[in-house]
């Protein structure tokens, strides 16, 4: 009952406020078409990231975890002219789905996908010459999360911001009772983020039709 609220109160919102675009339509239809997880951003949150790449003004921005490329569209929207996303996902096949959905856009050449393991690709990242990310937005495999971190801080700068998706998982991250791999990564992710002096963070929870969860928003300072 709660979270059909939460549901109609995200609807209400997103016909009132946010703009109707059909490409991201056709992407949710393209992915569920495909058989993809339904574990996309919500179109509110989509629009949320769009404005807060815009309110920071980000220009170079990686995001770990296409999946069919929902939440890369909504981010690349706002990336100015020489700006560029580089989105990391480990199959190919969503890959091209992600490839496909994003020609529906202008801004297409923008974007490059990198196909294969995240970790690897960010460790080669940090071999090239690749400019420093202002945003990163880590939604990849949740058992993973402290290594993405790791291989993030090499990658950014002072000022960048690291935000990481479904951080709350429905209240079960601290519940010891519960302690899955995917759970575990968040703990230790958490732990990670407070342990670390060049790290300033905070967490939001959030509700909607995704249920219960939130981000972690993650700044990065001067090295101590």
């Amino acid at each position: 009952m709660i979270r059909e609220l939460w549901k109609e109160i995200d609807n209400h919102y997103l016909d009132l406020i946010i703009k109707p675009d059909p490409r991201f339509e056709k992407i949710q239809q393209n992915c569920a078409k495909a058989g993809l997880p339904t574990i996309s951003v919500s179109n509110i949150h989509g629009q949320w990231l769009k404005l807060l790449a815009r309110l920071m003004g980000a220009k170079h921005i990686l995001e770990i975890g296409t999946l069919g490329g929902f939440s890369t569209a909504w981010l690349a929207s706002t990336l100015p002219i020489g700006g560029k996303l580089i989105s990391l996902e480990r199959d190919p096949d969503r890959s091209a789905l992600a490839r496909k959905n994003l020609d529906l856009f202008e801004f297409q050449a923008k974007v490059e996908i990198w196909v294969g393991d995240a970790l690897h690709n960010m460790a080669e990242m940090a071999n090239i010459d690749q400019p420093a990310f202002d945003l990163i937005f880590i939604d990849g495999e949740k058992s993973q999360y402290p290594d993405y971190l790791e291989r993030s801080i090499p990658l950014s700068r002072p000022g960048t911001l690291i935000m990481a998706d479904n951080v709350i998982k429905h209240g079960s991250v601290f519940n010891e009772d519960l302690l899955t791999p995917d759970q575990k990564g968040i703990g230790k992710f958490h732990e990670m983020v407070a342990a670390d002096p060049r790290l300033e963070a905070s967490v939001l929870q959030t509700v909607g039709e995704k249920g219960h969860d939130g981000y972690s928003f993650i700044l990065v300072g001067d090295s101590p």
